[in-house]
Parts: C-alpha cells; sequence; structure tokens
C-alpha cells in the first residue's frame, strides 16, 4: 500500500486531532506540522513523532516529499492557503466549513479543478452509520419522492470561548466567518444535502440571533460578534423545500434530530427511526445500526474506505476509492449558509445568483 506524506498547516486543536487520527491509519505519515508560533509547531512535532516543523508553511511546501496537505487553520485563511497547496501541486484536506465565504470557497473549487488536484473536506456526519443506513434507505426507493427536509443542531449552552472551551477567535467574525451556522451547521446541511442528491439551490431565506446571557469579562476579551443560534428555510430544485435550525446556545431542552421524508416513508436521523404506512396501518420502525455497521466491515473487502474522513482521504489518495464530492457539497452548503446571513442582513428572501453576486472574499492575509 502506497505511503501517503502528508503535511499539516496548524497546530491547534484540529491540527493535533487530525495528526493523531492520521496516526491510526495504515499508509498515512505526517512529515512535517506548520504553526506560525513556532512553540506550538514545535510541541506537536514532539507530541506526535512528526520529524519536521516550520514556522511559515511556505518552507513547508519547498519539500519534495509532501504528497498531501491538511489545512487545519480558522475559516478565513483556508482559501489563501489552501490555493497555495494546490498551485504547489499538492492536493489539499480542508478543515469544513469550506471557507470563510462563497466567493472563497468557489475560488478554491476551481483552484483545485485547474491544478488538477483533489480537494475534500472535512464532512463527518457523511460517515456515520446513520447516514449509510440512511443512503441505502433512499437509494433503495423507500421514501418515494423527496420533498422536505430538516437540518437540526442543538447545543445547550456551548458557545467557543464565551463557555469555557477553544481561543477567542472561534467567535469573532473577522478570523471564524460566522458562529453556528459555520461551526456546526455545517454537518447537518451537508449531511441532508447528500442524501436528497445535491438538488440545486433557488432560493433562501432565515435570520441569525445573539441573545442568550453570556459572561461579560469573556465577552470584551473575545470580541463575540457571530451567531449563537440560526433559522433558515431554503427552496431546492425539484419543489424540495429544506428548514434549517442550529444552537450553540438556547433555553430549550433539546431538537428532535434531522430528517427527511417523501411520498412514501419519512426517516429521522437522530435517533434514527423510518416512518411509513403498510396495511392501512402508520408504521414507525428502528434498526440495528451497530449490527449494519459490523457485517458491512465483515463483508465488505476494504471497509476503512469509508470508515471516516480521513481514511476516506487517504484511500482516495491511493486510488482505493473514488473520491466523494465533498467540496461541492461543502460550496453548496456555504451557499445557503451565506444566503440566510445575506437574508437577515437584507431583511428579504434571497435568490441563488444574488448570493453568488453580492458574496465577497473573507480571505486574512498570510
Amino acid at each position: 500500500m502506497e505511503t501517503i506524506r502528508i503535511g499539516v498547516i496548524g497546530a491547534g486543536i484540529m491540527g493535533n486531532r487530525h495528526i493523531e487520527q492520521y496516526k491510526q491509519i495504515e499508509g498515512a505519515e505526517v512529515v512535517a506540522v506548520v504553526d506560525i508560533v513556532e512553540e506550538k509547531a514545535k510541541r506537536a512535532a514532539e507530541r506526535h513523532g512528526v520529524p519536521h516543523y516550520y514556522t511559515d508553511f511556505r518552507r513547508m511546501l519547498e519539500r519534495d516529499d509532501i504528497d498531501a496537505v491538511d489545512v487545519c487553520l480558522h475559516n478565513n485563511l483556508h482559501a489563501p492557503v489552501t490555493i497555495a497547496a494546490l498551485e504547489s501541486g499538492r492536493h489539499v484536506y480542508g478543515e469544513k466549513p469550506i471557507a470563510g465565504s462563497y466567493a472563497d470557497g468557489l475560488a478554491m473549487v476551481e483552484a483545485a479543478k485547474r491544478c488538477g488536484k483533489m480537494l475534500h473536506i472535512q464532512l463527518s456526519t457523511l460517515y456515520t452509520k446513520e447516514t449509510k443506513a440512511a443512503k441505502a434507505i433512499i437509494d433503495g426507493g423507500a421514501l418515494g419522492n423527496i420533498y422536505h427536509a430538516r437540518s437540526m443542531g442543538f447545543r445547550r449552552r456551548g458557545r467557543p470561548y464565551v463557555d469555557g472551551y477553544a481561543t477567542p477567535e472561534f467567535v469573532q467574525k473577522e478570523v471564524a466567518g460566522g458562529g453556528a451556522l459555520f461551526d456546526m451547521a455545517v454537518y447537518h446541511i451537508a449531511q441532508i444535502l447528500y442524501l436528497i442528491g445535491m438538488p440545486g439551490v433557488e432560493r433562501v431565506t432565515g435570520k441569525v440571533y445573539q441573545e442568550t446571557p453570556m459572561d461579560e469579562e469573556r465577552r470584551r476579551i473575545s470580541g463575540y460578534n457571530v451567531e449563537e443560534f440560526a433559522a433558515g428555510f431554503v427552496h431546492l430544485a425539484g419543489g424540495i423545500t429544506l428548514d434549517i435550525a442550529e444552537s450553540w446556545a438556547l433555553h430549550l431542552d433539546g431538537f428532535e434530530g434531522s430528517s427527511i421524508v417523501g411520498s412514501l416513508g419519512g426517516l429521522r436521523l437522530s435517533p434514527f427511526s423510518f416512518h411509513t404506512i403498510r396495511w392501512d396501518l402508520e408504521m414507525d420502525a428502528t434498526f440495528n445500526l451497530d449490527a449494519m455497521e459490523y457485517r458491512r466491515n465483515q463483508l465488505d473487502p476494504d471497509p476503512a474506505r469509508y470508515r471516516s474522513s480521513q481514511h476516506h482521504w487517504i484511500a482516495a489518495l491511493q486510488g482505493r476509492v473514488e473520491l466523494l464530492p465533498t467540496a461541492d457539497i461543502a460550496l453548496q452548503t456555504m451557499l445557503i449558509q451565506e444566503g440566510i446571513y445575506l437574508a437577515d442582513r437584507l431583511g428579504r428572501e434571497v435568490t441563488a445568483e444574488e448570493i453568488v453576486k453580492m458574496s465577497k472574499s473573507t480571505q486574512l492575509p498570510v
């Protein structure tokens, strides 16, 4: 099995997590790590046994022994670093969301095509057993004509930094681009779009909120200026609709899980269940997803191909599987997310064409 040599850019929470995960994947080897804070880069290299570290990602790109680059930076740094890595001849794995704006995400996708390189975005929900089961049910036709879906994500009080974890940059629009929509909704929206076949976006409306109390000293230190709750409604091609609710902080005890409904049946993704009518009886069904996962792992000659986002990435680079179109899914997710922000700002529904036309780069200098 070919060894894929990787350079990781960013030695923060996610960078260290990615390196740790690569250590568990056969055929993956992290050969260099980069962080502008030298102590962080050195510490990550020593902790994980990575032989080289840098404070300038451009110096790392000068190496001739790196096949792929993993970008673990804040959202508004994704585009410039990713494009530079692609143009250096490397495939790129990027953290979610794809970038800080649709314009920057599109530039990344276009750069990958121009350079003939693979761009893969971390969308972990595509590899869960719930997603695998839902896809099997949908592909089997059990839902019939899909016409509505719901993307839901809930934290009672889980805002970065102000609620006790992560760094202030996570809640600064200038660095992160957005709040709950960018941090968590990306997983749930992308999961739904993947399952329903990526119908085109036609119109979007929505609103974002920052209402619940927080520690005032942490607010001051962080400059917290992103949303903690977002709601949206999307018209998709083929008459399909999608409603969205995503919370970092909200005075409720939880949301029902994301769902997809069609003319013949409906799915709830968490907890996983299938609903239909049989023999003129309303039927609610549950499934043993652990048994499904076990059986597939036993029967599939290469089960690691879809075990996780990083397993899939390495398998694609080794030619063992065709890469899922995660960059396209992440870009369409960004179109919806940016549409919610734009609709909130303008106080009206917006078209996909308006979102694309009004999207501006939020890249930070590197």
